[in-house]
């Protein structure tokens, strides 16, 4: 299990650094934009270095959108950030599960995500890892019984699941016994947004904080790393990161 979090992409290497992170991740672009990645001016570095690599897609993505001017450029990012995370050694993309709008079928969503799936003859360049989401009523991964028939869409083609603990205590989900439920339906978390909330449980609102002044109580993250055991990116405020990775790392007896 190896822990980070998530940096300025301009000099990920010198913030892993600066914060003891083994893990990096970062976006290759704008998240509010819809700009194709170039190549990063560390890749070769990066390459070398012993720190590992996640990259995360723009926010502007929605795969489930039934928007064709969404839907269609959001295919498109994917399939450039994925390569672009490649270049970098990454271990994966992780990309929100999106949402379709008021009055518009769930289903239809959930069958765009299987579209992009099959249309990417041959997969993606690194593994597509789905990420919960906090909000959001026609949201394809905020509830889990949604999850269930996301899963149940693209689980065939080794879609990765990355849990977000903020996103799923804002969303209505116990932490406790999370990643059991979880992998009930996924059969696996290859990585861990290991967030606070700096709300109160089920608000839907997706604000993090650090652990030590977050709503969620710290002993439940830490069982959420413990249980989990995969790659931990913390996505906590800047002037907390350090303190967040070594909190988690002498309760894990790291």
């Amino acid at each position: 299990m190896r822990i980070g979090a998530h940096v300025r992409d301009d000099d990920p290497l010198a913030a892993a650094a600066e914060r003891g992170a083994e893990v990096v991740q970062f976006f290759l672009t704008d998240p509010q934009g819809w700009k194709a990645p170039k190549a990063h001016p560390q890749a070769d570095a990066i390459l070398a270095g012993d720190v590992d690599v996640f990259v995360h897609a723009p926010y502007l993505v929605n795969v489930a959108s039934l928007n064709n001017k969404i839907r269609i450029p959001s295919r498109k990012m994917v399939v450039q950030h994925a390569d672009g995370a490649a270049k970098l050694g990454a271990k994966g993309l992780i990309v929100h599960g999106g949402h379709v709008t008021k009055g518009e079928d769930p289903a239809d969503g959930i069958a765009n995500w299987r579209k992009l799936f099959e249309r990417q003859d041959g997969g993606f360049a690194v593994p597509i890892l789905i990420e919960n989401t906090a909000g959001g009523e026609n949201a394809m991964a905020r509830t889990f019984d949604m999850l269930g028939r996301l899963w149940d869409a693209v689980g065939e083609f080794d879609a990765g699941f990355c849990l977000d603990t903020c996103h799923a205590f804002a969303s209505g989900e116990d932490l406790v016994g999370i990643v059991d439920r979880v992998k009930a339906i996924t059969g696996r978390i290859d990585l861990v947004h290991l967030n606070s909330s700096r709300d109160e449980f089920g608000s839907a609102r997706d604000r993090h904080a650090n652990i030590a002044s977050g709503t969620i109580e710290p002993q439940q993250l830490v069982d959420v790393v413990s249980a989990a055991g995969c790659p931990v990116v913390v996505e906590t405020p800047d002037e907390g990161q350090a303190e967040d990775i070594a909190f988690l790392r002498e309760h894990l007896g790291r």
